[in-house]
């Protein structure tokens, strides 16, 4: 039987405490949300179009903006950081300039804050290359800010896989592409797949940015060129500058904070599920 010191049982209790005051604070907000806005959350509410200044009505042209948003950001950043990732990973000694750089330029835009993104999209985006308040603004821009995060995520994937991957790939004639496609990414599916569902996670519930760029418009959106409101903006507008907001804006947080909990299921589960398919296909 092994005896645990009373330093070791201490911490042990400040761990526990700290843990049950995070989900003890969590509970309490959600349960702040569900009291005030889950009698308005209807299918209504989830198709309908905004009317009173969002007093009443539903959230049906914000979903469809946010998911343009959102949609247009992973397009942007999801190539571009697993492709940058893999140049660090397998394209260049570790340790070396290009990759200090690199990797120093990407840690330091991690810790910009998301208004200079959104001042930065706004003076860029919209204004020198022409597109405007826009959809596509919006998501080009949070696609700047997941950057970090997904190739963070994904070089950390590809760095920690097994030592032996390369070698014995190399050893069977393959070639780096094939290594790549075949082994190595497949490989690093699940950790890729966690630095995407972070981002998504930022991107979903990121205002400052968004004010800037995509802009407030509340109708329907008919492209990506068309202003659209998303829905941590709508929240924020219902919650700071609409009177009498507060009941649809809990119940337009409470729809924010379910997408993010299916969207992290979900990827949980596709991550199980592939890990498994990997698992078994090697036995």
């Amino acid at each position: 039987m092994v005896l645990r010191r009373p330093v070791d049982c201490l911490l042990g209790w400040v761990g526990g405490l700290i843990a049950l005051a995070t989900a003890g604070a969590f509970a309490w907000i959600l349960w702040d949300l569900v009291r005030l806005g889950l009698s308005q959350v209807t299918w209504g509410f989830l198709t309908g179009e905004l009317s009173d200044g969002g007093r009443s009505g539903g959230i049906g042209p914000v979903l469809v903006s946010t998911a343009g948003i959102l949609g247009g950001c992973l397009f942007f950043a999801v190539p571009l950081g697993v492709g940058c990732a893999i140049w660090l990973s397998e394209f260049v000694r570790r340790g070396s300039p290009w990759a200090r750089a690199v990797i120093g330029g990407v840690d330091l835009l991690a810790s910009v804050p998301s208004i200079v993104f959104g001042l930065f999209g706004m003076t860029f985006f919209c204004q020198k290359l022409g597109l405007g308040f826009s959809i596509l603004s919006g998501g080009l821009t949070l696609g700047c800010m997941i950057l970090p995060t997904v190739i963070r995520t994904t070089l950390s994937a590809m760095r920690n896989l097994p030592s032996d991957l390369r070698p014995s790939s190399a050893a069977l004639g393959l070639s780096r592409l094939t290594m790549l496609r075949e082994i190595l990414l497949p490989s690093a599916f699940p950790g890729i797949l966690v630095g995407i569902t972070l981002g998504i996670g930022r991107a979903l519930s990121e205002t400052a940015a968004l004010i800037f760029t995509s802009g407030y418009a509340t109708r329907w959106p008919a492209s990506l060129a068309d202003s659209g409101r998303s829905l941590s903006v709508h929240i924020y507008d219902l919650a700071m500058n609409i009177p009498n907001g507060g009941a649809n804006a809990a119940a337009s947080a409470l729809v924010l904070l379910a997408l993010i909990l299916a969207i992290n299921l979900t990827a949980s589960g596709l991550g199980e599920r592939w890990r498994s398919r990997q698992t078994g296909l090697r036995n």
